[in-house]
């Protein structure tokens, strides 16, 4: 069985391999499901595993098969199955549970596990085959429907989880009722981040480098948020006119920012942080003032990462909603489609080149 696979810890040794097939009894207790793989998206996660940032192969190979953001199509069931059947379409989770108390109550997302394991990242391989087998409760079932669109699952529970974050937090105020949110970063999350507050009903913000118009800010435009240029107006600008910003959303992967956005968060306000930033950058802050101002405005800071099986369905569901109130809008997102397996060398090539595709995918299967 073909694989897209890298060697962990060697730059740019991103390959194709060879996986054997896998077979329900690979699940104990008859709960093994057996999925087609259909499409399988790619990030900055991907690009960073090939550039041997991080990643590790999971026991017994010397290397990790990529690709975390799959769809695919279940095609056997174990006779213990009764939540999924042959034909649905599915969407598998990126991390698997692990023996904290987090992951006991079925959110690893929040393990304090240090060897937690991650499909495609870390420990136990990524989706970029033709074939995988799991449990029923580490799938996600996606309306056929959606079969279109539903490799957006995986990054838009990112930003489900992220939003869904910052309202329990604020269930401390009991009436908190956000009505301006901005979010920084018009790639893949942040677009996603921004379609997610809007079916929320706030106005949104959304902030980023490059001046309009091109796609991405006309996909802000186009669920009714509005979008600014950092090069035209500073943050603590945009705030000053369009703001105070009730919740704010940094996905842009630059961390200074993150200070700056502290500066202008509203009282009572939330800041979801959801950039992985592996570099050294540093900055001089005014950090008595910051300080001062999450002391005296009761200001929340919040990081988050991954997401638990809540999210996976709330992305589902908004995926639905998107498409009634939006139609049209998420097709444009996927913007560079590769065919094949075989040709794994175009798809990374896409994500280190100088062009910023919003949403590169593989299509490992015919969707039909």
């Amino acid at each position: 069985m073909k694989a897209i696979a890298v060697i962990p810890g060697k730059a740019d040794s991103v390959h194709l391999a060879e996986l054997p097939m896998p077979h329900l009894e690979d699940v104990a207790d008859g709960r093994g499901v057996l999925v087609k793989v259909l499409r399988v998206g790619l990030d900055g996660t991907d690009r960073e595993i090939n550039a041997a940032e991080y990643g590790a192969a999971p026991p017994g190979y010397d290397f990790l098969v990529t690709g975390h953001e799959s769809f695919g199509v279940v095609e056997q069931v174990g006779p213990k199955v009764t939540e999924l059947a042959p034909g649905d379409y599915v969407v598998a989770k990126v991390r698997r549970p692990g023996s904290s108390i987090y992951d006991v109550i079925g959110t690893p997302d929040m393990t304090t596990d240090e060897e937690y394991q991650e499909h495609g990242i870390n420990l136990v391989h990524g989706f970029l085959t033709e074939n995988y087998v799991d449990a029923p409760e580490n799938i996600v079932r996606v309306p056929g429907g959606l079969r279109e669109v539903g490799v957006l699952v995986e990054p838009l529970s990112i930003a489900e989880k992220g939003v869904f974050q910052a309202y329990e937090i604020q269930r401390r105020l009991r009436v908190w009722q956000p009505k301006i949110a901005a979010v920084l970063g018009a790639g893949t999350i942040g677009l996603l981040a921004t379609l997610v507050l809007r079916l929320q009903g706030l106005d949104v913000v959304t902030l980023a480098l490059q001046e309009p118009p091109y796609l991405n800010s006309d996909l802000v435009e186009a669920i009714g948020a509005r979008y600014l240029s950092t090069r035209s107006m500073s943050l603590a600008e945009a705030s000053a006119k369009y703001g105070p910003f009730d919740l704010m959303f940094e996905a842009t992967g630059f961390s200074p920012l993150v200070f700056e956005a502290m500066g202008v968060l509203g009282k009572n306000g939330v800041l979801v942080l959801s950039s992985v930033t592996g570099g050294d950058r540093k900055v001089e802050v005014p950090a008595d003032a910051l300080n001062l101002g999450f002391v005296l405005g009761n200001k929340v800071m919040v990081g988050t990462v991954n997401a638990a099986r809540v999210h996976y369905e709330a992305a589902a569901r908004d995926l639905a909603m998107a498409e009634s109130q939006y139609p049209g809008w998420l097709p444009r997102l996927l913007t560079h489609p590769v065919k094949g397996l075989d040709n794994y060398q175009q798809a990374f090539e896409l994500l280190t080149g100088g062009e910023r595709p919003i949403k590169i995918f593989v299509e490992v299967a015919p969707l039909d």
